[in-house]
């Protein structure tokens, strides 16, 4: 089968179990399962593809069609201006989730000496896209999963960046090493009970641990306040990610917590995503 008829039917197949963008899935994974990129199989639509391509594309297509994320079948994604290395262990970063970076780079100039830490790092993506932008900073990541510090550290050592940064696997209960200038925090804040509200993409693929806030959503989200409150240096900044109804009650904690607002900044969608403040 060539490449054309291939694409086709695995865009009808996937259009046919209502998953979005059928089209750029398609292109997507078949780029993936014959090695050659998009340019190629627009140029190419008549190449002949040999049995084991099209076995790696039918197996995405089968996948996708369950709805597994397109993310998790490449095992990359594309974040800030590197592409991470994800698998299902960590959560699949998101735009929104830059934020975290251009707040950053617009509070510190480029000659900034900083000692970062990064709460529940997940991938690594907000560290090492922090640390990549200002030569100067420093950085330790902690995360309660193993399996997601193993993933942190293939990111780290992709983007030439394991001289400045170390991972290290604990809770935010148990980590008392050090004091940092700044403290970023992308924690799970969705509540228990709106898990299953999710998209199917989404809740029944990606890790849990690294969804749910507890039964009101915030019981991760005051942990990790908590925590900051006592690693970070006086006059530190803290910012942290938060879901689009957490404002009010964020800040209050921070307050409680011994900690200054600065800022709440919104979303591409408008909605409130992320509190700056500093340690006081």
């Amino acid at each position: 089968m060539n490449i054309e008829r291939t694409l086709n039917l695995g865009i009808s197949i996937l259009k046919a179990n209502k998953v979005p963008n059928p089209h750029l899935d398609s292109e997507i994974l078949l780029s993936e399962s014959i090695n050659r990129c998009k340019k190629h199989i627009i140029l190419n639509s008549k190449e002949i593809l040999n049995s084991k391509q099209l076995d790696n594309f039918n197996s995405f297509i089968e996948r996708r069609k369950n709805g597994e994320p397109i993310a998790y079948l490449i095992n990359r994604k594309e974040f800030w201006k590197d592409k991470f290395y994800v698998n299902k262990d960590v959560l699949i970063p998101r735009p929104d989730t830059e934020l975290i970076i251009e707040q950053v780079l617009k509070i510190y100039p480029k000659k900034s000496q900083l000692q970062v830490l990064d709460i529940g790092t997940g991938s690594g993506c907000i560290l090492l896209s922090i640390i990549k932008e200002r030569t100067n900073f420093y950085g330790t990541g902690i995360d309660i999963s193993k399996k997601s510090i193993n993933v942190s550290k293939i990111n780290a050592k992709q983007l030439n960046l394991t001289n400045r940064v170390k991972f290290i696997h604990s809770s935010v209960d148990n980590f008392n090493i050090g004091k940092y200038d700044l403290v970023v925090s992308n924690p799970p804040y969705i509540e228990l009970l709106n898990l299953k509200y999710l998209e199917k993409d989404i809740v029944n693929f990606e890790p849990k641990l690294a969804l749910s806030g507890g039964i009101d959503g915030f019981s991760k989200i005051r942990k990790v306040i908590s925590k900051a409150s006592v690693l970070i240096k006086k006059n530190g900044k803290f910012i942290l990610e938060i879901g689009f109804n957490q404002k009010n009650k964020v800040k209050k904690i921070l307050k409680e917590e011994g900690f200054y607002i600065n800022k709440a900044i919104k979303d591409y969608g408008n909605n409130d995503r992320c509190i700056i403040s500093t340690k006081i």
